[in-house]
């Protein structure tokens, strides 16, 4: 069994996650205490320890925070070149993604894609927003 598929795409923290993602929607987590968004899931409020949390449908727009190019195959499925970057989601948390359909450099709008994996949930990535 391949590393991306031991994720426990079921664990009671994340499992919200996962089924937004099966209907492609980006959910992140949003305190109903202070209003803070976080990401990734978490069972309690990072800025008041608050267990108010719930899901939330996210913009899906963000801005290319840092980016890099890999280079050296590691796992299946992801072939050389291509962009990992770091980005901003407009409700203020980041997050690990890919850059696809072109390219993007710091500073860029991005929007929410979906990768379709085989089997598994899709994975949220982001593209170029040219709607600006």
């Amino acid at each position: 069994m391949s590393e991306v598929n031991s994720i426990p795409f079921g664990d009671p923290t994340h499992a919200p996650f996962w089924d937004a993602a099966r209907n492609k929607t980006l959910v992140i987590q949003n305190c109903e205490a202070c209003g803070q968004y976080q990401f990734y899931g978490r069972p309690f409020c990072l800025q008041c320890h608050s267990d108010r949390v719930v899901w939330k449908k996210a913009l899906g727009i963000a801005t290319v925070y840092s980016i890099t190019s890999v280079r050296k195959p590691w796992a299946a499925g992801f072939e050389p070149p291509y962009s990992v970057a770091l980005v901003e989601l407009a409700e203020g948390p980041r997050m690990m993604t890919n850059i696809v359909n072109g390219n993007a450099k710091i500073g860029d709008r991005v929007r929410v894609t979906w990768r379709e994996r085989n089997g598994f949930p899709p994975v949220p990535v982001f593209e170029p927003d040219s709607s600006k």
